[in-house]
């Protein structure tokens, strides 16, 4: 895909590397992961920078996007669970479970009552056995589901465990472009791995008329909500001369793990790989232990009367 550049970014301008940490982006519809990541390497003056958590070219909101020594924090930012909200047209079936792929059968949803398509909502919520759809970037073989179906293949993919904390039905409306149908406008609370296109597949399946996503929007992805996001023009408009603004690594652990406020011998001493006393919060995962000047010093774990450094990030 070809980006076209936004703010006041030309081809020549190389602005100031961005400091280590995390840009919450607002990904704007058509533009894939990747293609904000490429944006985002312009902008922040480097090219390590990565994302944590894919969104479908049709999808829009929240984007993770860690710059420089934050992109060690992604992979827990990945596991985090996830709010959207999202619509789904009721009546259609499509190859790819969204409005992206081309219509495989029709039924009239008018006279679906809403009391059944809340009990179906309900039917698909807590703890499931999802199919992801097969169009997802799940691999099989070596190869990404979607592009064995785009090469002609038939793709069956397991049924997974995922938790659906939330599945609310929010309004339902007969659209003006299409009588026969409903389109129900929803919240989803997920676990990492939910496919919300499978949900809208499966709501429309168990309602017997058939449905697929036509609109979904990332609202919240663990402690990083739309409050913090920005836009691409926006981000694009920062001055050439200015580094980009960032959320520093200390205050982007504290929206992830709970926090251990160190003491400077702790955070010297962790610095140097060292294990400190097992003091702090009481829980079984990992703990962000931040020095007294706001700076994430390491991830720690339990290890008996220590905590162990897991991860350091100021090193000696």
């Amino acid at each position: 895909m070809s980006v076209p550049r936004t703010g006041s970014e030309t081809p020549r301008e190389r602005r100031p590397t961005a400091p280590d940490g995390i840009v919450v982006v607002d990904k704007p519809a058509g533009w894939t992961s990747h293609d904000v990541v490429a944006r985002m390497r312009r902008l922040a003056g480097t090219r390590k920078v990565g994302h944590a958590g894919t969104l479908d070219p049709m999808a829009t909101g929240v984007l993770v996007v860690g710059i420089g020594r934050a992109t060690r924090l992604l992979t827990y930012v990945v596991g985090a669970d996830k709010d959207y909200t999202a619509t789904i047209r009721l009546g259609v079936t499509t190859t790819t479970d969204d409005a992206e792929g081309e219509p495989v059968a029709h039924a009239d949803a008018r006279a679906v009552p809403r009391a059944e398509v809340d009990a179906g909502a309900a039917a698909l919520t807590g703890e499931i056995a999802q199919v992801p759809s097969a169009v997802s970037a799940i691999k099989v073989d070596g190869q990404r589901a979607y592009a064995r179906v785009r090469a002609g293949e038939s793709v069956e993919l397991a049924a997974r465990p995922v938790t659906i904390a939330r599945f609310e039905v929010l309004d339902v409306q007969v659209p003006d472009d299409a009588p026969a149908t409903l389109d129900v406008d929803v919240a989803v609370t997920c676990s990492s791995g939910t496919y919300v296109r499978a949900l809208a597949r499966d709501l429309g399946a168990g309602l017997g008329v058939g449905g697929h996503l036509t609109a979904l929007r990332r609202t919240r992805v663990g402690g990083y909500g739309l409050a913090e996001a920005r836009t691409l023009d926006e981000l694009g408009a920062t001055p050439p001369d200015r580094p980009l603004d960032v959320l520093p690594l200390g205050d982007a652990a504290r929206a992830i793990f709970p926090v251990r406020e160190l003491t400077p011998g702790e955070a010297a001493a962790l610095s140097y790989g060292k294990r400190i006393d097992a003091t702090g919060p009481d829980v079984p995962g990992l703990v962000a232990g931040v020095a007294p000047d706001g700076t994430l010093v390491a991830l720690l774990e339990p290890a008996g009367a220590h905590a162990r450094p897991v991860l350091v990030f100021a090193p000696a």
